[in-house]
């Protein structure tokens, strides 16, 4: 019996960033440059995050532009 392949699509980054967005969990963006950002995401769709954060201007970030999101523990 050949195996299955893998859905192209699970949905669960909509899931998770959705979560994020409701709990406004504080979080830890590294892009692809290396570059760290922390706060916690207001608003998302499918091409970028926006970071809101207390120590500087809120952030539009591309979302592939983003090499992790991390929570960060209080």
């Amino acid at each position: 019996m050949p195996k299955s392949k893998a859905p192209a699509q699970t949905f669960v980054e909509p899931q998770y960033l959705t979560e994020l967005v409701q709990s406004k969990a504080p979080v830890r963006v590294k892009l692809l440059t290396d570059e760290e950002y922390e706060g916690y995401i207001e608003y998302w769709d499918a091409g970028f995050i926006r970071l809101t954060r207390t120590d500087g201007p809120n952030l539009f970030i591309f979302k592939d532009q983003i090499k992790y999101i991390a929570e960060l523990k209080d």
